[in-house]
């Protein structure tokens, strides 16, 4: 089993910036990767960002690309999402996942493990 924890989020205003962090515990050797999703209210959840544990692979949404940045620290099991220049239709609950699969990082389907949500708010 995997635990994560997820932290960092917050209320910024429109083109500010926000860090949020994804911790694993557990069985932390078995991961592919680890991925960001965010989900609206209303909405569907959607993917934003994984990167890989045995690469130096990473992916992200065509709406984040260039804003956001991921990176890992392997001696932590920590993955981190930088979300520079945020914008309102950012607005979401952040969650993070990790996957034991090397297939499609986009489907939240993959992913077997979820760590709580952690509200991000950017107003205008």
């Amino acid at each position: 089993q995997v635990q994560l924890a997820a932290s960092g989020g917050g209320l910024v205003q429109a083109g500010g910036s926000l860090r949020l962090s994804c911790a694993a515990s557990g069985r932390t050797g078995s991961l592919y990767a680890t991925g960001w999703f965010r989900q609206a209210p209303g909405k569907e959840r959607e993917f934003v960002a994984a990167i890989s544990w045995i690469s130096d692979s990473t992916f992200y949404a065509d709406s984040v690309k260039g804003r956001f940045t991921i990176s890992r620290d392997n001696t932590k099991s920590t993955v981190y999402l930088q979300m520079n220049n945020l914008k309102p239709e950012d607005t979401a609950v952040y969650y993070c996942a990790a996957t034991v699969s090397g297939s499609s990082y986009a489907n939240p389907m993959n992913y077997a493990y979820w760590g709580q949500g952690t509200q991000v708010t950017v107003s205008s």
